[in-house]
């Protein structure tokens, strides 16, 4: 079903991650190679961190709106 897709998904992902890590420290790969492995790197760090501060926002967002209707329906 779509978990074992995802989980699929997330096995490649980390076979793809291993590749391009690899490629960026093989002596015998080309730089033109070897820039765009960098590229592709930075690219998902990037996403990745822009991900983790959007989830730490939510989460806040959440606690904040918790308390909120807390204080408003009188318990604590």
């Amino acid at each position: 079903g779509d978990l074992e897709q995802v989980t699929r998904l997330q096995q490649g992902t980390t076979a793809a991650a291993t590749t391009l890590l690899k490629m960026l420290v093989d002596p015998g790969t080309p730089a033109s190679v070897k820039v765009r492995a960098a590229e592709a790197i930075f690219h998902h760090a990037a996403k990745a961190i822009e991900i983790e501060e959007i989830e730490a926002r939510l989460t806040e967002l959440e606690r904040m709106a918790g308390e909120s209707k807390e204080s408003s329906d009188g318990s604590f």
